[in-house]
């Protein structure tokens, strides 16, 4: 059987590894965490994730290695010969220089740089190891920006969306519909696919000019602001991804299968919908399950996690759902979580 070793077992390890499972492939993770969510799926080797001995312990007999979040230590991970490519991982950590990629791609941004190239009001980030919205504040003034950190241009954009597509060994290459994505306080709250009047043959040529750029193999996820008849790219994430979450349920194969299909060197599967679908994460707490699963074309997922507020606990898809069972879902996730 194929080995699968992954670097890091939060709840896309876990995913990944169901998605897996059914296709006679084994799974090891490597994570800090003895509560891994992914050790339910798969073997867990304990250790931080740049720890030589773990990752050694991670890769040994293993026929492929990949990761699972985009903040992987590059120098640790590059030996491994991971897929997707550490030099995915290595032009995605740092903001300025991901910017600079899609600048030289051809690939339309936001001003960025100093408050002299993008003036203010503006956003700055911190160039490193920001997510949901951390590392992030705004300048309504002159103000300082740190060597750390990237001034970004406030846009006005009519809605956020995101392409999510998978690349084989081979080259084969798909693309699932473009999400719609709602998000609240730096927080990925609620995803509609496939969203409506859609440029999706302009996304997917930007996703492509990456996806060369990048030697990849596996999937990627580009996040896009809709401003007019543009789209601007925000940032890509080399894994798999929160707005495709989904598929699962939504789609002839979920971006998980495809992932592992393309990573091992399998055919891939149908990208197509299924039916409009949308996902809303459970964050900082549940609801009854009962309560969800009674709401028609309703699906449950739950990572194993504690809760704790701001932190991501599962998701619920409704899969060709009416929009009166979609606020009535929506109402018992804020209810239960943070809101």
């Amino acid at each position: 059987m194929t080995l699968v070793a992954c670097i890091g077992g939060g709840q896309l390890g876990r995913m990944l590894g169901l998605a897996g499972l059914p296709l006679g492939l084994r799974f090891r993770f490597l994570d800090p965490s003895p509560d891994a969510p992914a050790r339910e799926v798969g073997s867990l080797v304990v250790g931080a994730f740049d720890d030589p001995a773990a990752l050694a312990r991670l890769a040994d007999g293993a026929d492929v290695v990949t990761y699972e979040f985009e903040n992987v230590p590059v120098d640790a991970a590059r030996p491994l010969a991971p897929l997707p490519p550490a030099r995915a991982l290595e032009l995605g950590q740092d903001r300025l220089v991901e910017k600079e990629l899609f600048r030289r791609l051809g690939i339309p941004t936001a001003r960025f740089g100093s408050l002299d190239e993008t003036g203010v009001p503006a956003l700055v980030k911190s160039r490193r190891l920001g997510y949901d919205g951390k590392g992030q504040r705004r300048l309504d003034a002159p103000g300082d920006v740190g060597d750390d950190e990237l001034a970004e241009e406030i846009v006005s954009f009519s809605r956020e969306l995101s392409i999510v597509a998978v690349r084989g060994r081979d080259g084969e290459t798909g693309f699932w519909p473009l999400a719609e994505n709602v998000h609240r306080d730096g927080i990925l709250r609620l995803s509609r696919a496939p969203a409506e009047r859609a440029p999706q043959v302009d996304a997917e040529r930007l996703a492509t000019r990456l996806l060369d750029e990048l030697g990849y193999v596996g999937v990627l996820a580009l996040e896009l602001f809709e401003a007019g008849d543009r789209l601007l790219a925000n940032e890509y994430a080399p894994r798999v991804h929160n707005t495709g979450h989904w598929t699962i349920d939504g789609a002839v194969t979920s971006q998980f299968e495809n992932h592992l299909r393309a990573i091992v060197g399998l055919p891939l599967g149908s990208t197509e919908a299924l039916a409009p679908s949308v996902m809303i994460n459970l964050i900082g707490g549940t609801p009854s399950p009962e309560r969800l699963l009674r709401l028609p074309g309703a699906h449950l997922h739950l990572y194993g996690k504690e809760p704790r507020a701001g932190r991501k606990l599962g998701h619920v898809t409704l899969v060709g759902a009416s929009d009166d069972t979609v606020a009535e879902a929506v109402d018992l996730v804020e209810a239960a979580g943070d809101g």
